[in-house]
């Protein structure tokens, strides 16, 4: 591929910083234009009070695509990022008392739910087996190919994944195939639970999504050395490394196209000129503020938006001992919080909450000594006009009454400092249209064919990555998007360099 091939990166998100990383390693000229003045988009970082907190997504999962990046850059990944395996993946609080340890060794894991809650030890084996069978022969083809592409369809493993189709997981929601599998409720809750990984409904999601499961459970958990923000740092330095230019507080005005062929994009009034265009912006926001296509947008609106997440983060002047560094207080009745986050769009009173404190991994570092940083977020609707200013108050009250009430304690005189993301401002500073975390929902039986793919058909050399579009959102699936993307500039300027 020659040199003369310019690429521009709308955004520094995960997947524009992994995408702008891969199209560099293919010999072009990368150039990203990013409205903030730091990379990274959602996966983001503040300090208040030396308290340090990660501002967005909190679990990694799978650093072999980081991993993978690094290889493919011919760079040593220890130099810019390093991270370890954690002996418990979650730990989960039931309001009844009873407490669950995710242990990453199974036969320890399905021990603890032999003794807390009568699980068979073989249901877990059995239920993990399914999970790596379905991640592996269709969650292959999801996560790793364009659905959208003759060709790579005919280069993906289909037979296989067909062959492996069992229609319960297709045909039954995730709830009743979990119902199907333990006898125990608060099991079934625990593994409903990974519905909310892409923003869906376990009562409504399909079966399919009980892949998740096996990326934390047969794969692992791991902790990046200083925190999610490593990961961020780690790629952009590395983009840096293999010459590909930033511009950071440029927002992109427009996408200039021209007889169906992509042709740059406007920055500060300025035109900059590229062959290949690639959005890590909102799909929805791409098309209808970039493209100007106001049809094209209503239409990407018709699928039902993902749940959003209102998060405090709390400086803490106490240590948990019982808290691990991922914690989870379900809420009594899990169906009607689902109810409430995607019928009826209103806030629920006893919502689940994640607590997730990086201070467990990095004492001293990432809170003051004797201290812990609280990351604490519930899933919320995505923003429709709702009243967040006392959604606010009532959802931290509802919080600290569930966290008082479940860790025997009273939180509030510990609360240190202070700050607040709601959907409004998610919107605000990622452009993720009405703060949907992962674009579109997975409530509907074809909604993985239904994300919107990695190019269009109607401008040639447009490409989009990200959370918004195939194959969803999240670290590795973003980092997956960059690498499709990247696979079909390279054979798209192959056929352009033929014809």
């Amino acid at each position: 591929m020659n040199h003369s091939s310019k690429a521009i990166i709308i955004g520094a998100g995960v997947a524009g910083l992994a995408g702008a990383i891969r199209l560099a390693v293919q010999g072009m000229q990368v150039t990203v234009f990013e409205k903030n003045n730091y990379p990274g988009g959602k996966l983001g970082a503040l300090e208040r009070n030396c308290y340090r907190f990660d501002s967005g997504p909190s679990l990694f999962t799978q650093p072999q695509h980081i991993e993978e990046l690094f290889a493919l850059a011919g760079e040593t990944v220890e130099d810019y990022f390093s991270y370890r395996s954690l002996p418990v993946s979650c730990t989960y609080f039931y309001e009844d008392g009873t407490v669950i340890h995710a242990y990453a060794d199974r036969d320890l894991f399905a021990k603890e739910l032999a003794d807390k809650v009568g699980e068979t030890e073989s249901s877990l084996a059995r239920y993990l087996e399914n999970s790596k069978k379905i991640y592996r022969d269709i969650g292959n083809i999801f996560l790793n190919y364009s659905l959208h592409k003759k060709s790579t369809l005919a280069k993906a493993p289909l037979l296989r994944a067909l062959a492996a189709t069992r229609l319960p997981y297709i045909f039954r929601s995730m709830h009743q195939l979990n119902t199907a599998h333990f006898k125990d409720p608060r099991t079934v809750q625990l593994f409903n639970r990974y519905a909310t990984y892409n923003g869906s409904n376990p009562y409504q999601a399909p079966g399919m999504l009980s892949l998740i499961p096996h990326l934390e459970h047969n794969e692992g958990v791991f902790y990046p050395e200083g925190g999610m923000i490593s990961i961020v740092n780690a790629l952009y330095a590395l983009a840096l490394k293999k010459g590909v230019q930033f511009h950071f507080q440029s927002p992109v005005q427009r996408i200039i196209h021209h007889e169906k062929k992509v042709a740059g994009v406007v920055v500060n009034d300025e035109n900059i000129y590229g062959d290949t265009v690639v959005s890590n912006m909102d799909v929805y926001f791409t098309y209808k503020h970039l493209l100007g296509h106001e049809q094209k947008a209503k239409k990407i609106l018709k699928q039902e938006r993902s749940s959003s997440a209102l998060i405090f983060y709390w400086g803490i002047a106490k240590e948990f001992p019982e808290l691990g560094l991922h914690n989870i207080f379900f809420a009594k009745d899990y169906k009607a919080e689902f109810d409430y986050l995607f019928r009826l769009k209103i806030m629920y009173d006893d919502p689940t909450v994640y607590l997730n404190i990086t201070a467990k991994c990095e004492p001293g570092l990432q809170a003051p000594k004797g201290k812990e940083n609280w990351f604490v977020m519930v899933n919320v609707p995505a923003n429709t006009g709702q009243d967040w200013q006392s959604y606010r108050e009532k959802y931290r009250m509802a919080i600290i009454q569930k966290l008082n009430r479940v860790l025997h304690t009273d939180i509030e005189p510990f609360i240190e400092t202070e700050e607040v993301l709601d959907p409004v401002s998610i919107e605000s500073a990622t452009s993720s249209f009405m703060g949907s975390l992962y674009g579109t929902s997975s409530n509907s039986k074809m909604a993985a064919f239904l994300r919107h793919p990695n190019f269009t058909n109607a401008i040639q050399g447009l490409y989009f990555v990200g959370g918004s579009v195939h194959p969803g959102g999240g670290i590795p699936l973003c980092l997956k998007s960059a690498k499709i993307m990247s696979e079909m500039v390279k054979d798209d300027l192959k056929k352009r360099q033929t014809h």
